[in-house]
């Protein structure tokens, strides 16, 4: 019965996340310049949920793109977006803080 609950609250498997990152993915924090500038994550770019539909380039040829914002609600919105343009490779990172997480495990 605890993965249901898990699945419920939260706690989610990271492993697709943590193989991605250890292949060097493309880091893309969504959250605004502002906040972005305020607490990034090293070896992320930041490129807001609201500019995501006019820089599809930067995003072309990646194998692996994370995409990640302060809650995961934005990012959920720039993968959709992103997949929408035909890119695939996309994981929604969830949070900074859950993409800090797993690249420290």
């Amino acid at each position: 019965m605890i993965p249901f609950f898990s699945a419920l609250f939260g706690e989610k498997d990271n492993s697709l996340l943590k193989e991605a990152l250890q292949s060097g993915a493309f880091l893309v924090d969504v959250r605004s310049s502002g906040e972005y500038e305020s607490d990034k994550l090293p070896g992320s770019i930041n490129i807001p949920l609201d500019s995501i539909p006019h820089k599809i380039s930067r995003f072309k040829g990646k194998k692996n793109i994370v995409v990640f914002c302060r809650s995961g609600n934005r990012s959920s919105m720039a993968k959709s977006i992103l997949e929408s343009h035909g890119i695939k490779h996309i994981i929604n990172g969830g949070s900074k803080n859950d993409v800090q997480k797993a690249l420290n495990m």
